[in-house]
């Protein structure tokens, strides 16, 4: 029987990994190290992009000692252009390349040359892929390829780890939720449990809910996470737009609240680093009671998943005012059944 190519057989051994373990370490491991053994490198490295820090930080890697590692993290910016425009990177001579950053690191590590290529999750890239060799070599297009899809089941493994990481935890949040509703009658702890837990699961800078008054106009602060007291205290929320249109029960996102002209306290939310707001409506019943709202310190477009999961956990806040409005009334009328117990006793 013929044996299959070793480039073909290294694909199927990373395709079923990903059918016996979730652990993101090992398929990103298994990754590199099919890298390193198939292409014959001294060594490969699974960087991912810290587009805040501006930085490739590691996320896998096979052959490397830890002293190059702790080297320094590398500058992102302007490689990861050329890398996305070219669609991969060969730096024949690692030592001599002034693009590359930490040569002595590299000359201390034996490395001779470095090849490149982009991972990309949907579409989207996320990090490099880079292996190493302790000889200057040239690679063929069949080598930039096989390494270019090795780089793709990487981004697949990081975000087949991510969703289910994220499952995990979304069910930990409404399971959280849940029990704390049916154990305290504390309105305001649970919601300010809501708005800290709604902020990590999204990871946005802030989130506040705000329920209308008695008057059915006015929007009173209930709870708030990551919102300073000053920003909290810039006046009456009622007329952006967004809002308006949350009270009639739809979701509405801003994409840039500095841009946006119908957004209430625009030098306030620059001040505060908020750039994109997602609001969605607060339910009892059939009606709005009140606005969840979530901000965002970059520019960022929800997706539907992520506005259909904050209009979950909008559901559950209403269920919870719903709960301890019930819960004020049976004890009202407890009380009362108590204080005029006096009265039953004439009619018998």
């Amino acid at each position: 029987m013929t044996r299959r190519p070793k480039p073909i057989r290294a694909i199927a051994e990373v395709s079923r990994a990903f059918g016996t373990t979730n652990d993101r370490e090992r398929l990103l491991e298994i990754v590199t190290q099919s890298a390193v053994e198939t292409m014959e490198g001294k060594a490969a490295c699974l960087f991912l992009l810290d587009e805040k820090q501006d930085v490739y930080v590691v996320a896998g890697q096979t052959g490397l000692s830890p002293g190059y590692l702790h080297a320094g993290a590398q500058k992102a910016r302007a490689l990861h252009a050329q890398l996305l425009e070219k669609g991969y990177l060969h730096f024949p001579d690692a030592l001599s390349d002034l693009r590359l950053e930490n040569r002595d690191a590299k000359e201390a590590e034996g490395i001779a040359s470095i090849l490149a290529v982009p991972v990309m999750v949907a579409g989207k890239p996320i990090g490099v892929l880079s292996l190493y060799t302790s000889k200057t070599r040239n690679f063929s297009k069949d080598e930039i390829e096989f390494l270019t899809i090795l780089a793709e089941q990487g981004g697949m493994a990081i975000e087949h780890a991510r969703l289910i990481e994220r499952m995990r935890e979304r069910t930990r949040l409404f399971y959280d939720l849940a029990a704390g509703m049916a154990s305290s009658h504390e309105l305001a702890k649970i919601l300010e449990t809501l708005t800290k837990d709604v902020s990590k699961a999204l990871d946005v800078k802030a989130a506040s809910i705000r329920l209308l008054g008695d008057d059915g106009t006015t929007l009173r602060l209930a709870a708030s996470h990551g919102l300073s007291e000053e920003y909290l205290r810039k006046g009456p929320v009622s007329a952006e737009r967004s809002i308006a249109e949350t009270l009639k029960g739809k979701p509405v996102v801003v994409r840039d609240a500095s841009l946006d002209p119908g957004v209430q306290y625009r030098e306030e939310k620059l001040r505060e680093g908020i750039v994109s707001i997602l609001s969605v409506p607060i339910m009892s019943g059939e009606a709005v009671i009140g606005v969840l709202r979530l901000y965002s310190d970059r520019e960022r477009k929800f997706t539907e998943e992520e506005i259909q999961f904050a209009n979950a956990l909008a559901l559950f806040g209403g269920i919870a005012i719903g709960n301890v409005k019930l819960y004020a009334s049976m004890e009202s009328d407890i009380r009362d059944l108590r204080e005029n117990y006096w009265i039953f006793k004439t009619w018998y």
